[in-house]
């Protein structure tokens, strides 16, 4: 019997830049048996730097802990606030490999479990489409969407995407992830 993909997301904001929390990320994180199979993705609006990390992993085999190390009293703590947004099951793949260097993914959470997937699947023929849904009870949306998109299309997906009711929309970027 073959094992079921779930791909857990975890959410960080913070100020520090993408090298700075690169850092703090390969001090802090530790993800049991998903470690190398994690993306890294990063959005800025107004100074504030938003991360979405995927873990990769079977069904029932993620733990992730984002724990802080000691400091000395003479370095300031930054703020990272980490919000767990559940684990999700993979509905449909359009596309297995990360954005490329022109491309930006563009996420769109939600909420409600009676969304219509269909009109999401429908809205572009210029982007790649990743759908999750909720794997479990305690997730924070119903459903994931993941667009990879080229980036002189961005402004049109977010358009059509804005005739929506959705709980949360962002465009991110990969973060490229030294080594975990």
């Amino acid at each position: 019997m073959k094992a079921e993909k779930i791909v857990q997301f975890v959410c960080f904001e913070t100020i520090l830049p993408s090298e700075q929390f690169i850092l703090k990320w390969e001090e802090y994180a530790r993800s049991v048996n998903s470690d190398l199979d994690v993306t890294m993705q990063q959005s800025e609006k107004n100074g504030v730097f938003r991360y979405i990390a995927q873990h990769r992993c079977v069904a029932g085999e993620f733990q992730f802990f984002f724990t802080k190390s000691r400091r000395s009293s003479r370095t300031p703590e930054v703020s990272i606030r980490e919000k767990q947004v559940g684990g999700y099951s993979i509905l449909q793949v359009e596309r297995t490999s990360e954005a490329h260097s022109d491309e930006s993914k563009v996420f769109v959470f939600l909420s409600d479990p009676s969304a219509d997937l269909n009109q999401y699947r429908q809205i572009t023929s210029h982007a790649k489409l990743n759908i999750y849904e909720a794997y479990f009870e305690n997730c924070q949306y119903s459903y994931i969407i993941e667009f990879f998109v080229k980036n002189k299309f961005v402004a049109e997906l977010l358009d059509q995407l804005k005739q929506y009711d959705l709980a949360e929309l962002g465009i991110y970027k990969e973060c490229v992830l030294q080594t975990l």
